[in-house]
């Protein structure tokens, strides 16, 4: 890093890859900055700039004591103080004789990363934040690759919970074979299919196989409403269905609901006919089919269908 980029960077203040510190005292405090850094894209870390309130952060630079210290606490802190440890790039720059030290710390490649304490940050926007909810920590887990949504235990599942006869019909269809006729018990077909572990079902069994779904996991349901108009309005709205079941339900209810509730044409037919839905039901199948299998399923939220007289909008919760 040159020294025009640190004087143009102090101009334009913090972001989410730089952050500007006069100095560090606390270890702690470093390594909370470090795993933030390393649980999101990576970024650097600018010691000797004193940010100033409604003005350009100043370069007020550091002594060569100071640095030496500070290379000293980034090792013990990259080594002891972030789990698991980091290896950070460091480098001095003089700017206009003044020394600042640059701490560059690249996306970790063994996240998720926490502190000494065990606790989780990640940049939000210009600053950190501790990742406390539940459902923020399994994502992490998930982009590690450490954990997915659908191998997630449901809590009190059992086979109980099992539509027997529609899983017994999907056995035979892919494996050629009865359930009847298999020498082990359901419960060990179950888990070896990843279905269940230790008699408790997961998210994909109660999902696809489950005869009520939405008594376990009452959030992932679609919500979908029709309007006269182009706009959401209480006035203008027609039509409305909390769609539940199993995903195969889901689909096949959603594409029907939205069917009966958007134009069709008569695309050249007689005046008889039925005439030709604006949006062709494969594409509607396709839209929803997408929506339900690559939503997040660590975010608690249903999906939501709305249609308006001149479009369709298929929506999905990103955060909580």
């Amino acid at each position: 890093m040159e020294s025009l980029d640190i004087i143009l960077i102090a101009a334009r203040g913090e972001d989410s890859t730089h952050q500007l510190k006069t100095n560090y005292s606390n270890i702690d405090q470093l390594s909370a900055d470090m795993v933030a850094f390393s649980n999101s894209y990576g970024g650097k870390i600018l010691v000797g700039i004193q940010e100033v309130k409604d003005q350009a952060a100043l370069i007020v630079g550091l002594n060569d004591q100071e640095v030496k210290n500070l290379n000293q606490m980034i090792s013990s802190s990259a080594s002891q103080g972030v789990v698991p440890a980091v290896n950070p790039k460091t480098s001095v720059v003089d700017v206009n004789g003044k020394l600042v030290l640059v701490i560059e710390i690249p996306e970790g490649i063994n996240k998720p990363y926490q502190d000494k304490n065990g606790v989780f940050w990640v940049k939000n926007g210009s600053d950190k934040r501790k990742a406390t909810g539940r459902e923020e920590l399994q994502r992490l887990f998930q982009n590690a690759g450490l954990v997915h949504a659908d191998e997630v235990p449901v809590n009190g599942s059992g086979i109980s919970d099992l539509d027997l006869d529609y899983f017994s019909r999907f056995y035979k269809k892919r494996f050629g074979r009865s359930l009847e006729d298999e020498p082990i018990s359901i419960d060990k077909i179950l888990e070896n299919m990843n279905l269940s572990r230790n008699n408790q079902l997961n998210l994909a069994a109660i999902l696809l196989f489950s005869t009520n779904p939405d008594f376990r996991v009452p959030a992932f349901i679609l919500k979908a409403r029709s309007y006269l108009t182009d706009t959401a309005s209480e006035n203008s709205y027609l039509d409305s269905q909390d769609i539940r079941g199993k995903l195969t339900d889901v689909l096949h209810r959603s594409v029907n609901f939205i069917l009966m509730n958007i134009h069709h044409i008569q695309a050249g037919q007689s005046v008889n006919s039925l005439g030709q839905s604006e949006i062709p039901r494969i594409v509607l199948e396709e839209l929803i089919a997408n929506a339900l299998m690559h939503r997040d399923y660590f975010i608690s939220a249903p999906i939501r269908v709305f249609i308006f007289s001149n479009r369709v909008e298929i929506i999905i919760k990103l955060t909580n």
